[in-house]
């Protein structure tokens, strides 16, 4: 689950340079594989200066609030897999000669991290739903389904030793299902203070990693509690979270989506939505008709200066802040590669199978680790207590990385190129594969903390990589599958953890060193293709520009400079 960033003020200049009748002025859309509806289809998107400030604040303060409870505790699952050994989860399906708690046996292992490879597919898939959804009903109608999937979620899992059927798996199935409904519903949120858009977009990003941390601090308070606060005590208390945000989502946070600035100076600048057949049909009165319509020009004119305290400061700032986009996509060195393409053109090109393929092995790499990080370091240090340290120090690091990493994913997304992300990604994914097959304590703590800054940098880049390379237009239907994807083949982790036990006796080598060297392979094919197209596009821009720009011919003889001629003629 990851953010793309989007300038508002580059938002609000794109715009105002740009007729509003042009075809290009389509509503933002959250949904992968719906199409365009025109907007008289939908509802109405909301101005933020039609909001007081103090509400809106509320709002995102409300929204980071929640989103750090529920968007993705469902990825704490290392830190809740020993309550549940504790709790003897599944232990039914272990040979009668077991008996000690910390011991595990295969049946158990493969039925526990079912459980949280389901969770893990279902959140990425579940942004196809949550797309239309939000699209067509609005936030407020998709954070309540959140809220009743959270809670469907919570008692499944506070009742699942005592119902007649495993509620386990459907408990922690539902509690992923929930998270992305009340988090994507909330990214409409960075328009409620345009000039600020991007530090909002960061809080919700930080409380969707620290939210992974819910189940340490449960884990903390079971052990401290002498292992009496159960599992289903805690969901029963859990519960408090659903039922707040469904009572927020009803009383405070917003029917409609904020509109982005562009939308607010398109609608501005629009005389024609002076006019409104249906409403002025049935008005006889041609003077009273006049003044109604006389009404809403001055009303629509007005939003302009709204829209100028809502971004705050313009002029400089505005051109300041452009120029630094437009900088950014000098950069990136790939930036609108198959922009104005169709989605199926984009599908079909090496762009994205490549980033499908890395983006498929990456995520099935970084599942696995969270999944089996325990049971992995018994095997290569030889030592239950060990493991469990190791464990112990990746349930805080894995929080506590997302929240550090953010202001470092954004000075390398905005500073270096595209190619030079991609390879530093390939570096970084193989020093991690390396360490990870390495039997020594040190190489454990290393691996975790590279794990930790990388995990959030990967989903970002990808992300990143998406928009610059396909563009916004289809941007949720491309980078959409290609999460969906990568999700659907999650699958392939109930595999390779029987393949670790039943083929190598617990031994996670193996498995590693095949992951590692086809994560290398395809990571290098797409750098590799990348930098040639970078390098291409660069060739290709400087030719354009020397063939747009203008030469001056050599003084003649008698002193005198002829003419300016443009070289393109």
């Amino acid at each position: 689950m990851s953010l793309h960033r989007v300038s508002s003020m580059s938002s609000y200049e794109h715009v105002r340079g740009s007729s509003p009748a042009r075809s290009e002025h389509r509503k933002m859309s959250f949904n992968p594989v719906g199409t365009w509806v025109p907007p008289a289809a939908k509802k109405e998107p909301v101005g933020a200066f039609e909001v007081s400030k103090t509400r809106r604040l509320l709002q995102v303060a409300t929204a980071v609030v929640y989103c750090l409870f529920a968007a993705g505790i469902v990825f704490g699952y290392a830190a809740l897999k020993p309550v549940l050994l504790a709790e003897r989860v599944y232990r039914e399906y272990c040979p009668k000669v077991r008996t000690s708690a910390a011991e595990t046996c295969y049946e158990q292992e493969i039925r526990l991290n079912l459980m949280f490879t389901t969770a893990a597919v279902a959140t990425n898939v579940c942004a196809l739903p949550v797309g239309t959804v939000l699209d067509k009903y609005g936030p407020r109608v998709c954070g309540v389904i959140g809220s009743i999937l959270l809670a469907i979620g919570a008692l499944f899992f506070a009742f699942g030793a005592q119902l007649p059927f495993d509620g386990y798996i459907p408990g922690y199935f539902f509690l992923a299902l929930g998270g992305p409904f009340v988090f994507i519903s909330s990214f409409q949120l960075s328009n409620t203070f345009p000039q600020h858009s991007g530090l909002i977009l960061a809080l919700l990003t930080g409380a969707f990693d620290s939210s992974s941390a819910i189940f340490l601090f449960y884990r903390l308070i079971y052990n401290a509690s002498n292992r009496t606060f159960t599992p289903q005590k805690f969901f029963l208390v859990y519960l408090v979270v659903p039922i707040s945000i469904c009572i927020a989502q009803l009383t405070l946070m917003p029917l409609r989506s904020y509109k982005t600035v562009g939308e607010l100076v398109t609608h501005a600048e629009d005389p024609a939505t002076d006019i409104r057949p249906h409403i002025d049909s049935r008005i006889s009165d041609e003077s009273r008709l006049a003044r109604i319509r006389e009404e809403r020009r001055q009303h629509r004119e007005s939003v302009v200066s709204e829209i100028t305290s809502l971004l705050g400061r313009k002029g400089e700032e505005g051109d300041r802040q452009t120029a630094q986009e437009e900088r950014k996509k000098q950069i990136s060195g790939v930036w609108g590669a198959l922009h104005g393409r169709s989605a199926t053109q984009q599908i079909r090109s090496p762009w994205f199978i490549l980033i499908t393929l890395f983006t498929v092995i990456q995520m099935t790499r970084i599942n696995y680790f969270v999944a089996t990080i325990r049971t992995q370091y018994e095997h290569l240090l030889s030592s239950h207590d060990n493991a469990v340290h190791v464990n112990n120090v990746f349930d805080v690091a894995l929080p506590l990385g997302g929240v550090i990493a953010i202001p470092m994913i954004g000075l390398v997304l905005d500073n270096t190129s595209t190619p030079f992300v991609l390879a530093l990604l390939v570096s970084v994914a193989t020093a991690i594969g390396v360490l990870g097959i390495l039997p020594y304590i040190w190489a454990a703590y290393a691996n975790i903390a590279l794990f930790v800054l990388y995990r959030p940098l990967y989903y970002t880049a990808v992300s990143d990589y998406a928009a610059k390379v396909f563009g916004f237009h289809t941007f949720g239907k491309v980078y959409g599958l290609i999460i969906c994807l990568a999700g659907l083949l999650n699958f392939v982790q109930s595999a390779l953890d029987a393949a670790t036990h039943r083929v190598f006796a617990g031994d996670p080598v193996p498995i590693n060193s095949v992951l590692l060297g086809v994560a290398l392979v395809s990571g290098v094919a797409l750098v590799g293709f990348v930098g040639w197209k970078s390098r291409v596009m660069g060739r290709e821009r400087l030719e354009d520009e020397a063939e747009g720009a203008t030469e001056r011919v050599m003084p003649e003889p008698n002193g005198e400079v002829a003419e300016e001629v443009s070289s393109s003629r």
